[in-house]
């Protein structure tokens, strides 16, 4: 094995495909050979949500093609490779089936070592790979179907300090667009229309803000939501462009505010470990521009 590690990594676990090359050579940042993603939203957008048995089919029929593609935007070959890297859960089962049956047969032709990687940890030890980050530093994952606060100490070191005990923001953006009507993913949907709504329309709880700690919850929030239009479309037979507006607004304001919180206990909690903590935030909620400010 040579003294760098240039590896391949295979992601499937929801509805991108994705394929990239990465070489880390001691003393210096790892490198981003190539990075190639097939997104899935079109194939799903008809359902209001992704459908696991749609999705582990097309992770089959394009994990062959993203492989070659990032080999060849690398200009490596599997010779060149030191091993082969496949996100092994949690996440969608088909998926995930589809992605490490792929990794096991390459590695099986090649000889390859494979390392199955928990794709929580990858999302967590990103800003190694992006910025530089030194330990320790404290993670919010915020995505689709996670939430959680970890210190991260070391590449397999993680500490969970807290975290959402029913859905994720991610799935609640998502629920709250199907809702009102609108289309899937969710997320930079509801995002766009709470631009021009106005957050103070709807009192909006903020879950959990009165206990202690770093859990959170958004399953009454989504609660919430429903009523408040239920109550419009009871009132006045349905909905306007604006009331849309201004529900988006107000659950997005209401999710911001509860992590927001919930973030600056995180950060007082773990004083104790490093004086100037670092925060770095990953999942595909970390995007929304409300919640980032």
């Amino acid at each position: 094995m040579s003294e760098s590690l240039t590896f391949l990594g295979i992601e499937s676990s929801c509805d991108d495909t994705a394929a990239a090359v990465v070489r880390h050579a001691p003393g210096a940042p790892a490198e981003i050979l190539s990075s190639v993603v097939d997104g899935q939203t079109a194939l799903h957008a008809a359902f209001g949500g992704v459908v696991p048995e749609i999705a582990a089919r097309a992770h089959a029929e394009r994990l062959d093609l993203c492989v070659e593609q990032a080999l060849a935007d690398s200009g490596l070959q599997l010779g060149d490779l030191d091993g082969i890297a496949v996100t092994a859960g949690p996440g969608l089962i088909g998926g995930v089936l589809s992605g490490v049956m792929c990794a096991k047969g390459i590695a099986a032709g090649t000889g390859l070592p494979l390392v199955g990687v928990n794709h929580l940890a990858g999302h967590a030890l990103t800003p190694r790979l992006t910025d530089g980050l030194a330990f320790p530093y404290l993670m919010l994952l915020v995505s689709g179907g996670h939430c959680q606060f970890l210190l991260v100490r070391g590449v397999e070191e993680f500490t969970r300090l807290g975290g959402s005990i029913d859905d994720a923001p991610g799935e609640a953006f998502d629920k709250t667009a199907k809702l009102l009507g609108l289309p899937q993913p969710g997320g930079p949907v509801v995002e766009a229309e709470a631009k021009a709504g106005d957050p103070r329309r709807f009192a909006f709880p903020r879950p959990m803000l009165d206990r202690p700690g770093c859990d959170m919850s958004f399953s009454g929030l989504k609660t919430a939501l429903l009523r408040a239009r239920d109550a419009l479309i009871s009132a006045q037979g349905g909905l306007t462009r604006q009331d849309r507006a201004d529900l988006c607004s107000g659950f997005q304001a209401a999710v911001a505010d509860v992590l927001a919180e919930k973030t600056r206990r995180a950060l007082a909690s773990v004083h104790d470990e490093t004086a100037t903590p670092v925060l770095a935030v990953a999942g595909g909620v970390a995007a929304n521009g409300t919640i980032r400010a």
